[in-house]
């Protein structure tokens, strides 16, 4: 019932990928994340070729070779293309690859759910007194947000929940696919926002702002936060899209969105990690038209800069390119040595909230760095490194489990035990809330047992930084991994 990511797809490079739609006589343009071309799935079927004059909304993956059609929707792998290809040739129209029957009605049953609660929330400038109004506002820190930009954005409040409810409508034709909820909560001084949404996060992906984009748009600055783009778009009157998922994963599906604009700028939020996830969506979307809002005291989050006064197109301006050429001067550093001086708790990386004395000795998990567990068999590695993993992903960091001396169902059943801090064999009836709640972390497993070759595993984790941006991998254990009798070679 855990998400993994099934085996890598036969990987397919871009050249071969050109090479196919060439001899297909399918016409392309090069895009920055995808090529596009014509939609298999619209207009006119059988044996004619594709015409060039038809609009090109069909959208394959240069990484990949997955295809989106926005027109219809029709989504699937590389191989599901070429398969529908050869039906058009053979005269039959092309069908959309399927989800299992299963996730369809989860979707649709979503919707129905999503319906509902839309239908309840009221827009927040309807609520009873003013009062109320001024108060949900204060507690959501939006005071500065006018109603018309919580009109233009469709923002509602659900008040037996106490939430702000964000749609998702569908691009093509503004029916609600499903909502975000949030609600905040107090504990002393610090405030957190609790989302939850329908459907489930992994199927959420909804560009929050995306009907309101313009065909002629080129420019847009990109979010972490609904709340951000709604700052953004009232301060500086610039197109702006939140992320489905914060700074935690950028969903390449969501890519053939974001290719008509020329210039993207990436202002994610105001910690380091922010600034990391930046950095990495910049690479999925194409260094070259990126830039990245650098955090800092005078550049919070757009909400924030909003409630201060601060000037956001200025700030906007001053975003820094993401592309640096191959060699560069302390100058274009400067400012980055300057952010990691002002946030050396942020530099240390994430913190364990369970293992103080680890902090003490690691300072923090930290992308890019390997740290190794020995110790003797039975002694405790596997037990402790999932409750260690299981940490930091409770606080968000994607991680991609490769367990080759356990099978994934025992691994499995230790962490959920170690989230729920209980034994949950002896209160089955808790068993659906937990693996509920388990199952909304960004949390992967690698399918592989026993010895496996080292570029079919480097493959695999590759593919799934690139689908789940993965930035944690723990491998259990190296030696299952290459097997025992290679242990002599240095590999």
């Amino acid at each position: 019932v855990l998400p993994s990511p099934d085996g890598p797809a036969p990987s397919v490079s871009i050249t071969e990928i050109r090479q196919y739609l060439r001899a297909q006589d399918i016409p392309f343009h090069d895009g920055y994340s995808c090529l596009h071309t014509p939609s298999l799935f619209t207009g006119d079927h059988g044996d004619q070729p594709l015409s060039a004059n038809a609009p090109f909304t069909l959208f394959i993956d240069k990484t990949t070779g997955s295809f989106l059609c926005t027109a219809t929707l029709a989504e699937g792998t590389w191989q599901d293309f070429q398969a529908n290809v050869e039906m058009r040739l053979r005269g039959i129209s092309p069908i959309p690859p399927a989800s299992s029957e299963e996730v369809e009605e989860e979707m649709r049953q979503a919707r129905e759910d999503a319906r509902c609660i839309w239908e309840r929330a009221l827009p927040l400038w309807e609520l009873l007194d003013e009062k109320e109004t001024k108060e949900t506002k204060a507690l959501f820190g939006i005071s500065q947000v006018t109603n018309a930009t919580l009109k233009r954005f469709g923002v509602r409040y659900l008040r037996t929940a106490r939430s702000l409810v964000f749609p998702w409508f569908s691009p093509q034709d503004a029916t609600l696919k499903g909502l975000k909820l949030m609600r905040v909560e107090k504990n002393g001084d610090t405030i957190t926002y609790v989302e939850e949404t329908l459907p489930r996060f992994d199927s959420y992906r909804n560009l929050f702002g995306l009907p309101l984009i313009g065909r002629r748009d080129t420019e847009l600055v990109l979010t972490g936060w609904e709340l951000d783009a709604l700052a953004l778009h009232q301060a500086a009157g610039v197109a702006s899209l939140a992320l489905p998922r914060g700074t935690s994963c950028l969903p390449p599906t969501l890519l053939p969105y974001l290719e008509q604009f020329k210039r993207i700028t990436l202002w994610l939020g105001e910690d380091l990690r922010s600034w990391e996830a930046a950095k990495l969506f910049a690479r999925k979307l194409s260094l070259k038209r990126c830039s990245l809002v650098r955090p800092g005291n005078l550049q919070p989050r757009p909400l924030e800069a909003l409630n201060q006064g601060l000037n956001v197109t200025k700030i906007l301006r001053s975003a820094l390119l993401a592309s640096h050429k191959s060699i560069i001067s302390f100058r274009q550093l400067r400012e980055e040595v300057f952010g990691e001086l002002v946030n050396t708790e942020q530099v240390s990386g994430v913190k364990w909230t369970r293992f103080p004395e680890l902090n003490k000795l690691l300072k923090g998990h930290r992308r890019g760095e390997l740290t190794i567990f020995t110790g003797p068999t039975g002694s405790g590695k596997t037990t402790f490194i999932s409750e260690y993993a299981l940490d930091l992903c409770m606080q968000g960091v994607c991680t991609l489990w490769g367990s080759f001396e356990i099978n994934n169902v025992r691994l499995a059943k230790i962490m959920l035990t170690q989230f729920a801090g209980r034994r949950l064999e002896d209160q089955l009836e808790l068993y659906d809330e937990w693996a509920d709640r388990f199952e909304e972390l960004p949390l992967y497993f690698m399918t592989f047992h026993g010895q496996q070759n080292i570029k079919t595993v480097i493959d695999t984790m590759q593919h799934a930084v690139y689908m789940y941006d993965i930035t944690h991998v723990v491998v259990d254990n190296l030696q299952f991994m290459m097997g025992h009798e290679h242990i002599s070679v240095d590999r």
